[in-house]
């Protein structure tokens, strides 16, 4: 095992919580709706990249700043 660079939280309105889970490189969180699968991974390799995907699409790939553009709505996704 390699240096831990993140963790992960999950956490539902169930009151279920499961803190701590370790990271060297990449991390993943998989919500599924009936047949359907969000995906949101976070890479931290060389600078930190986020993916977010719906099925086996990538909807929108890019660094934590560019994250923040979306969100504010100072860029749009492609």
């Amino acid at each position: 095992m390699g240096k831990i660079r993140m963790t992960a939280e999950v956490r539902t309105d169930y009151d279920c919580e499961a803190i701590g889970f370790p990271a060297e490189r990449w991390g993943e969180a998989v919500f599924r709706i009936e047949d359907e699968e969000i995906v949101l991974e976070i890479s931290v390799e060389e600078k930190v990249i986020v993916s977010i995907m719906a099925g086996e699409r990538a909807m929108w790939k890019g660094t934590l700043d560019g994250l923040k553009k979306l969100l504010r709505g100072e860029i749009k996704a492609r």
